[in-house]
């Protein structure tokens, strides 16, 4: 098929945004430079890929098909690439790594650094997203490697036990105390609702996944105020603001930080694992193995 990679990207850019626009931006290409090319794939392959219209772009069932195989075709060249990576002068290998809010914040930073410091020539592409959201993106092929909650079903995939991710709710303390204080007590996730919260940003991961167990209980979270990172949320809630659902690993007082409460949840849910994950561990590039290899031994 005479389909041009730089025209697989393009198309792939555009499902996956949504947008002529951001798909044309994500891929360094003007508006009208991206709609000639797309024209000309679609000649090519004498079928209409897109229903345009002012919202947007939505594939057709030839471009849902098309979207599978374009996939699959650009990352049997990044994995080609990667195999002339010893034998090519310059060329790097790099990973796309998805992975939720707790590996992110709490889990990565340290053994990625690591790898990436032993590694000189990988690069890291990482982004955070949803676990349901990491599980489709590697089914799709769109990332190498995902980093997600157990709940999800991984059925499909090659996975490995990345950490034990527990999450807890931890609220004000009467009095001062020099470190958190951990509560024999239990509480359910229904009764903490009928508390203020402190949250992370909208978008974060884990506030979606908060927000979506909150209406399966046909409740909503009241956000006093959503804050970036763990140690801002543990401030707030010492301080009296509210109270807040984190990662037991992100209980940790730092140096000169006030004294909380800290509960275990009583759901099923907030005892879950993260896990390591990908399509398949068959014809993998050498730099993805290696990372995977090193988190699963950080």
């Amino acid at each position: 098929m005479p389909a041009d990679p730089g025209d697989l990207r393009l198309f792939v850019a555009v499902l996956e945004c949504g947008t002529l626009t951001a798909g044309a931006e994500r891929v360094n290409l003007s508006v009208p430079a991206a709609s000639e090319r797309l024209q000309r794939l679609e000649h090519v392959l004498q079928v209409r890929l897109f229903e345009r219209a002012k919202s947007g772009v939505k594939p057709t069932e030839a471009g849902v098909a098309l979207g599978s195989h374009a996939r699959a075709v650009l990352q049997q060249l990044e994995r080609l690439q990667a195999e002339m990576t010893p034998y090519a002068r310059g060329m790097r290998g790099r990973v796309r790594l998805l992975c939720n809010t707790s590996a992110l914040t709490e889990h990565l930073p340290e053994a990625l650094g690591g790898f990436l410091s032993a590694n000189p020539d990988i690069d890291v592409d990482l982004q955070e997203m949803w676990s349901h959201e990491i599980l489709q993106a590697v089914h799709m092929g769109a990332a190498d490697v995902g980093i997600l909650a157990d709940s999800v079903d991984t059925a499909g995939l090659q996975t490995w036990l990345f950490r034990d991710d527990r999450l807890v709710l931890i609220s004000p303390l009467r009095g001062a105390r020099s470190t958190a204080r951990r509560a024999s007590a239990r509480i359910s996730f229904v009764d903490a609702l009928d508390k203020p919260f402190v949250g992370l940003a909208r978008d974060s991961a884990l506030s979606r996944f908060l927000d979506d167990q909150a209406l399966r209980v046909a409740r909503n979270v009241h956000y006093r105020v959503r804050v970036k990172g763990f140690e801002a949320v543990r401030k707030l809630v010492a301080s009296g603001v509210g109270v807040a659902i984190v990662p037991e690993s992100a209980t940790v007082l730092s140096a000169g930080e006030s004294a909380y409460r800290v509960q275990h949840l009583t759901e099923g849910w907030a005892t879950r694992r993260l896990m390591l994950c990908t399509k398949s561990d068959e014809g993998l590039p050498p730099f993805v193995r290696r990372l995977i290899d090193a988190l699963r031994n950080s």
